[in-house]
């Protein structure tokens, strides 16, 4: 790296010899092992990530990438399972690239809850804000949980489904059978984020952070922002969930033993010790997005040693699943297999039934399909590697013109510039959307002191990062560039936000 310094006086603006650098910023040398070619050929263009500046060139503090910003904790519905992931967005423009998240979220059609580990991958060591997704009602264990929107129109469906079989039960009670079966709306999603819960406690016994528990419209789903490490905790992360559902469904048989079966509070737990079977039963079906095809996913990478193994296993059970759910839900429903008289069952209940099986395999087959793309993400990801993307960079004083900055990163073939103190320690990172703003004719009058922008910890990296863990520090301090330093705190070079995005949207696009 050039070390020298300079006079720090303007050259002219006739100096033809700089003038051949000057209106560019500074170049890749392909033969150098720290520069990294820029695969547009110029860098990225000053409207896709620079900010907005004054006549000055300064930065006025407007970033238009902040309103790009990409929601990256969109969850699927599903009632429960510990699924993959949803889809990753692409990265926003000048931002750090969404990290995949790894959430199993319940990207399933499950009736109950569900633990997710994606969306959208690890978090960085700083706890973003609050990630908001409907009302919130409190945070157990320091977890925020959501009731979405979403959820009052189901609330709303089960107090008239379960009304109407009240009325055949309980005649007596008149319209007072909906207050009973708003009740028991209630009470069985507290069952079901009671499962979640199970689910963010193993979760954060393993160390493993939860961003939210979401109650929406066929259950609930926990957001776990990490992979479990093992099988074994994979295993357990996925089964803990069912396994309160049972626990609890024999908590309301034993309470039913003291109680007239004829009674509201006899059919009120009848209802939730049924209810909370079928909610272990059909999340421990072995199909991602379920929980049960987390446990499947745990023992296939036990087995076969790879992870990826024991995902695609589950997926292609989970898609099989959903057509299982498409065709034969319906079908055991006319055949009065799920209990009923088959004469009695008309029109409008084939009709409801169907629409209830489209959209239950519809969320099993999304959910399956997420959790493939987010493991074949998952293996590319090692392939972004801090010290192969940083640029070669040249240090300056804070009160080199830019010209003089410019020939001296270019005679060694650099693309970057650190501003330093007189003692060498770096200052701030010279933004390379700022230099393009400033015109070729005004760049020996521009110290390149107003053009940078002060290094804060989070802009600090280490060259040893990769993959997962070098995304979380990115997402961690969202910036523009990055100072990559080595082990001994000497400096490295820069990292591009721009240059790790479009790394990123490439592991994404290749095939596993």
């Amino acid at each position: 790296m050039d070390e020298s310094g300079g006079s720090g006086q303007p050259r002219s603006g006739n100096d033809r010899a700089t003038d051949r650098h000057e209106g560019q910023p500074p170049r890749t040398d392909p033969s150098h092992p720290e520069a990294t070619p820029d695969t547009t050929g110029s860098g990225p263009a000053p409207e896709e990530q620079a900010p907005a500046e004054d006549a000055h060139g300064r930065d006025t503090g407007a970033k238009p990438s902040d309103a790009s910003d990409s929601s990256d904790g969109s969850v699927s519905p599903g009632v429960s399972g510990t699924p993959d992931p949803s889809g990753i967005p692409d990265p926003p423009a000048g931002r750090a690239p969404a990290a995949p998240r790894g959430r199993t979220e319940a990207s399933s059609g499950n009736t109950g809850g569900g633990a997710g580990t994606g969306a959208g991958g690890p978090r960085g060591p700083r706890r973003p804000k609050d990630p908001g997704g409907g009302l919130l009602m409190g945070r157990p264990f320091g977890v925020p949980v959501y009731v979405a929107p979403s959820w009052f129109l189901v609330a709303a469906l089960i107090t008239w489904v379960f009304g109407g079989q009240l009325d055949r039960v309980l005649p007596e009670l008149g319209a007072a059978r909906y207050l009973v079966s708003l009740f028991f709306a209630v009470a069985f999603y507290a069952s079901v984020l009671v499962h979640e819960l199970a689910h963010t406690v193993a979760a954060l016994r393993f160390k493993l952070p939860v961003r939210r528990i979401q109650l929406q419209f066929f259950g609930g789903v926990s957001e776990i922002e990490k992979e479990a490490e093992t099988p074994g905790r994979e295993f357990v992360l996925a089964f803990v969930g069912p396994l309160l559902s049972l626990v609890l469904a024999g908590v309301f048989y034993l309470a039913m033993s003291p109680v007239e079966p004829g009674t509201v509070p006899g059919v009120l737990l009848a209802g939730l010790m049924i209810s909370n079977l079928i909610v272990a039963a059909f999340n421990l079906l072995p199909g991602l997005p379920l929980d049960g095809g987390r446990m499947l996913r745990a023992v296939v990478w036990k087995i076969t040693g790879t992870p990826m193994s024991g995902t695609v296993a589950a997926a292609w059970v989970g898609r099989a699943l959903a057509i299982a759910v498409l065709i034969g839900l319906p079908l055991l429903t006319q055949t009065g297999a799920l209990g009923g008289d088959p004469e009695d069952i008309g029109g409008m209940d084939t009709v409801t039934d169907a629409l209830l099986a489209a959209i239950l395999a519809a969320i099993i087959w999304t959910g399956a399909g997420n959790s493939l793309r987010m493991a074949r993400l998952r293996e590319h990801l090692p392939e972004l590697r801090a010290r192969a993307l940083t640029r070669r960079a040249v240090p300056v004083e804070t009160d080199t013109p830019l010209s003089e900055a410019l020939r001296r990163a270019n005679e060694v073939g650099a693309r970057a510039l650190v501003v330093v103190d007189a003692e060498g320690e770096p200052l701030s990172l010279v933004r390379e959307a700022a230099i393009v703003g400033v015109p070729e004719h005004r760049r020996p009058w521009v110290a390149v002191s107003g053009l940078a922008q002060d290094l804060t910890e989070g802009m600090r990296v280490s060259a040893e990062l990769s993959g997962e863990e070098l995304l979380d520090v990115l997402r961690a301090t969202p910036a523009t560039e990055y100072l990559v330093v080595e082990d001994t705190g000497a400096i490295y070079g820069v990292l591009s936000a721009a240059d790790v995005e479009r790394a990123f949207v490439r592991a994404m696009a290749r095939p596993s």
